[in-house]
């Protein structure tokens, strides 16, 4: 607890998503729909993956892991931004803010690497399909996930510490719908611009964007060319079909976070970084299942057979 000239902070205000009072419900109506969309479909993607057989592969495990995160991702933010469309009181203790900021961070960080996995998984998979099973055996795959999880945490446990340390004492009211980092760092009274400049845009950044989004890049120039190589039309389309999918979702990741976290400061606007985040916390969780499984045939036919199962064979 921060004493002095420091004010006693145990919890912030967020300002919200928009500012217009007269649209309160229909926001919270509509981010509850998405909310609810978003949970089903992921949970529907997670729960075909474990329990039908024919998904148990290292490409349907790595997308049971991003469903995951998809369902704590929007978990992490959205129930808060819906409730506050109908509260006067928009605030967050210091305690729920810490775990928010964390969880954000995790999560980040994870699914950047996974994308990474992911993208080196369909190069194994198209380049080397005989060695495939021993480059991507089960052991490999809980190992990626494990590490990614592990490492990423690690890295939000250091900024959450630190920016949680901060002497808080220009204001309480956080410019943002949930917990950011960037706007965080705006209420410090202290100088943090060496952090912003070294380790958080170089650490962060760098080792959680660049290095998978590379890896990701990497893989799909070696993908491309082997598949402009391949003799048979049939195996082109299929290699496209399950790689397209995946390059969607690269795009509506990595769009999102290099827009916010590594544009020049001068050029940043709060209303701009509420609408993207936004888009990357409700929409991109909404989009993902459904980028996954209209074009996936497996994933449509477990589908058919959960549904024949248990619904269609009663009526």
């Amino acid at each position: 607890m921060k004493t002095g000239n420091e004010s006693i902070k145990t919890v912030f205000i967020l300002s919200g998503l928009f500012q217009y009072g007269h649209m309160d419900i229909f926001l919270f109506v509509a981010i509850i729909i998405l909310f609810a969309v978003a949970l089903m479909g992921n949970l529907i993607l997670f729960l075909l993956i474990q329990l039908d057989t024919r998904l148990h592969t290292p490409m349907y495990f790595l997308l049971s892991q991003l469903s995951f995160m998809d369902i704590m991702n929007i978990s992490t933010t959205v129930p808060k931004m819906a409730t506050d469309f109908l509260s006067n009181s928009k605030t967050i203790t210091f305690l729920g803010c810490e775990i928010q900021t964390f969880v954000f961070i995790v999560l980040g960080g994870t699914e950047a690497l996974l994308l990474g996995f992911m993208s080196y998984d369909r190069y194994a998979a198209i380049c080397y399909p005989l060695h495939y099973p021993l480059l991507m055996s089960k052991k490999i795959c809980w190992f990626m996930v494990t590490c990614a999880w592990t490492s990423c945490s690690i890295n939000a446990l250091v900024h959450t510490l630190y920016v949680f340390h901060l002497p808080f004492c220009r204001s309480q009211l956080i410019n943002h719908f949930f917990c950011e980092l960037p706007s965080l760092l705006q209420l410090a009274c202290q100088n943090t611009s060496q952090y912003e400049y070294t380790f958080f845009m170089y650490v962060c950044c760098i080792l959680m964007l660049l290095i998978p989004l590379s890896l990701i890049l990497a893989s799909y120039s070696l993908i491309l060319a082997a598949v402009l190589h391949m003799r048979s039309t049939a195996a082109q389309k299929k290699a496209f079909a399950t790689c397209s999918s995946h390059l969607a979702v690269v795009g509506l990741f990595y769009g999102a976070k290099i827009f916010i976290y590594m544009r020049p400061k001068s050029y940043r606007s709060v209303a701009h970084d509420k609408v993207v985040s936004a888009f990357y916390t409700i929409f991109t969780p909404v989009l993902n299942p459904l980028i996954y499984s209209v074009r996936n045939k497996e994933v449509k036919g477990a589908l058919r057979k959960w549904l024949e199962k248990h619904f269609l064979q009663h009526l």
